[in-house]
This record gives structure tokens, sequence and C-alpha cells, in this order.
């Protein structure tokens, strides 16, 4: 409010100079009033945009040292050797794509954190230049600040929850997790929700929050496990010799090239069932790639066993007949009347 004083107050130089040249302390405090002060805001609204401006490119500068850094190391440590390495280079490229992605989202979020500091501290100073009470003014903050606090604990719950799923790259766009009830892939990744969308199209929205464990199949390296139940009547040397050159022949097969990095591995018996035998081959493949090779090594392993003769268990029903002869023949003779 404008208050019409006997004499400028300290630092009011629009106010001294008008009173020095006309001598009128009503057209000095007016001077000060609708001159000095709008430029003394203008000069706080400069300062803030300036500071901002500052600390949005020192972030913009962090950010851009991270994600260089996070090129470099996939490059460097990309080993040698074969399509291991190639394979291993696309999931590192995958890896290293994500944590641009995640630098630039800490980076905004940091940013937006930045500006409404910077603008809070602004205004707070812009009220004290035009004479208001500031006091007031930053207990009420602080009591709504509290006030929010109380109110809106999941929402900050599942706000910090994201910044450290980002920050830790548990998960992020494209892969596929499984967050307890929600399994599928990922569609989109913000500080609040996840939203994932599982195998029959259901689109799921999961607060961060609530999310406990996250269980990612798709970074660095992903592995198909196969149990293969025979009879008991079955030679398990063979059996395992069969399917170490099915697994072998997928290894060397063109089209799976990069897909399966590593030689496959028969680990041997794994459970002696009520029905059968089950023998255990695992193949390590590319992220997100373990589907495609387990469905075309059961395809492959059908049709080896198939001309092996080697028979995998089913369900059998017996049908027991009996000889019902010697009770037809008891029916046929008579009852002894004696």
């Amino acid at each position: 409010m404008l208050s019409l004083s006997d004499t400028c107050a300290d630092g009011e130089d629009i106010c001294d100079w008008v009173l020095k040249e006309t001598g009128d302390q009503r057209l000095a405090t007016i001077s000060d009033w609708f001159v000095g002060k709008p430029f003394a805001l203008l000069g706080l609204a400069l300062l803030g945009l300036a500071v901002r401006w500052l600390l949005h490119r020192l972030l913009d500068r962090v950010v851009k040292r991270a994600e260089m850094g996070g090129l470099s190391g996939s490059m460097s440590r990309v080993p040698f050797g074969g399509r291991m390495s190639a394979a291993l280079a696309r999931a590192e490229a995958a890896g290293a794509g994500r944590r641009v992605q995640r630098a630039q989202t800490m980076g905004s979020l940091l940013k937006s954190i930045v500006t409404g500091v910077v603008l809070a501290v602004t205004v707070t100073m812009m009220l004290s230049e035009i004479g208001a009470n500031i006091g007031p003014v930053i207990a009420s903050a602080g009591i709504i600040g509290v006030a929010l606090g109380f109110g809106a604990q999941s929402l900050v719950k599942d706000f910090l929850s994201g910044i450290f799923m980002i920050f830790e790259d548990q998960y992020g766009v494209g892969d596929v997790v499984d967050l307890g009830e929600a399994n599928g892939t990922v569609e989109a990744v913000s500080l609040r929700v996840t939203r994932v969308r599982d195998v029959n199209g259901t689109v799921w929205y999961v607060r961060n929050g609530e999310i406990i464990r996250v269980g990612n199949m798709s970074q660095n390296w992903a592995r198909t496990v196969l149990d293969i139940n025979v009879t008991y009547d079955e030679d398990l040397a063979n059996v395992r010799r069969v399917l170490q050159e099915v697994a072998h022949d997928l290894w060397d097969d063109e089209d799976y090239k990069g897909l399966v990095i590593e030689e496959p591995e028969v680990w041997g018996v794994e459970q002696l069932g009520l029905d059968g035998v089950t023998v255990r081959v695992t193949l390590k493949t590319a992220p997100m790639e373990q589907w495609a090779v387990a469905r075309a090594m059961r395809e492959r392993i059908k049709a080896r066993f198939d001309f092996e003769g080697i028979e995998m268990p089913f369900m059998h029903r017996v049908v027991w007949n009996g000889d019902r002869s010697g009770a037809a023949a008891a029916d046929a003779v008579p009852p002894n009347d004696d």
C-alpha cells in the first residue's frame, strides 16, 4: 500500500533525488512508488530469470555428461569375440539409450524443482520490496506445506518411488516386467504411475508407490529354460545326446545368430515324476528373445523325438475287460433241488 511518509527511507534513491530537486516530499514518495518500485520489481524478476537460466545451464551440462558417460561406458564394456559380442553390443546399446532417457528425465525433474524454488524466492522478495509483511506468508506456506504433506502422503510416496526407480534404472519403456499382479510390457513411465500392457492386451496403471518388487526380464540377457519329459523306458544318455544336438543345431542356425548368445547346455535330469523323467535344457539369449527361442526349440525337439522314436509321456487310460465265460457257464447249470 502506498504510504506518503515525511522522509525517504534508506535505499530509496529516486525519492531522495526528487526530494532534492523539488523539495516536495509527496511528489518524491509518489515518484519512488511509480518509478523506483517497478524498476526494483523488474530487477528482481530479471535476477530470478538469470539465476534460473544459469542453474538450468548447469543441469544441462550435468545431464549431457551423464548421457555421454553412458554411451562411452557401453562401448568400453562390449567384449570381443563372435556373435556373443554382437548380441551383447545390442543389449549394451539399448541400455545406453535407456541411460540417456533416465538422465533426461532426472534433468527435467531437477529443472522443475529449480524453477519452483527460484519462483518462490523471487515472489517473496518482490512482496518484501513493495512493503508487504512476508512473515505471515512464510508461516502460512509452512502450515500449508505440512497440511499437504499429511494429506498427500500417497502422492509424495509415488513421486519419491518414481524418482528412485528412474535413478536406479529398475526398468524402462519396452521392458517386460513382473510387478506382482501386473505383468507385461512397459509402455510409459512417469514419476507417479507406470503403464504396463499384458499379453492379453489389458493396460495396467500401477502407482509407483505401490510397487514392492520388480522382476525385469529384459536387462542385459535372458535364459530359455525347457523341461522336457520322457518316459522311464527311454535311454537317458541317448535323450541327452539328442537334446544337445537339437540345441546345437539351433545355435548354428543363421536365423538365430545373435539371438542365442552362448553354447546351449543340457543340465540333465531335473525331476523324477510320476509319469516320466524331466530333463532340463538351457539357452542363454539376447534380451526379450527367450520366448521365441523356446518356441523354436519345442518344435525341433518334437520333430527330432518323432524321428528318433523317443516317447514323451502322455495320459493313458487302461480298460480291463475280464473273461466272463466262466460266469456264463455257471449261470447255465440248473440249481440242485436236493
